[in-house]
C-alpha cells in the first residue's frame, strides 16, 4: 500500500511542478522555476520508487491520467482556463479508464 501513498505523492509533485512552469514564463522567473525542478526532481523519484513494485503501464496510465484531471483543474482555479463540453467529457473518459484499471484489473497489484 506505501507504492500507492508515494504514487500520489509523485503525481501532486508533478502537478505543482508543471502550474510552476506555466508560472515560470519560460524559465524568466526565479521562483517558479525553482519550483519547477525540484517539483519535477520529486515526481521522477517518487516514480522510480513505485516502478520497482508495480508495473510500468500501469503507474504511467494512473499517473497521466490523474496528472491530466488534476492539471485542467488547476488550469480552471489558477489560470481561469475554460474547458468546453468536449473537453470536459475526454477528462472524464480518463479518469474512468483509470478507476477501471484499479478497480478491475488484475495487473495492478493491490
Amino acid at each position: 500500500m506505501q507504492h500507492w501513498l508515494i504514487l500520489g505523492i509523485a503525481i501532486i509533485s508533478e502537478v505543482i511542478a508543471t502550474s510552476a512552469l506555466k508560472a515560470s514564463d519560460g524559465f524568466t522567473r526565479l521562483l517558479p522555476s525553482v519550483i519547477v525542478v525540484v517539483g519535477y526532481g520529486i515526481a521522477f523519484y517518487c516514480l522510480a520508487l513505485v516502478l520497482r513494485t508495480l508495473p510500468v503501464g500501469i503507474v504511467y496510465a494512473i499517473w497521466s491520467g490523474v496528472g491530466v484531471a488534476l492539471i485542467a483543474l488547476v488550469g480552471w482555479l489558477l489560470y481561469g482556463q475554460t474547458l468546453d463540453l468536449p473537453a470536459i467529457v475526454g477528462i472524464g473518459l480518463i479518469v474512468a479508464g483509470v478507476a477501471v484499471l484499479n478497480v478491475f484489473s488484475k495487473t495492478v497489484a493491490h
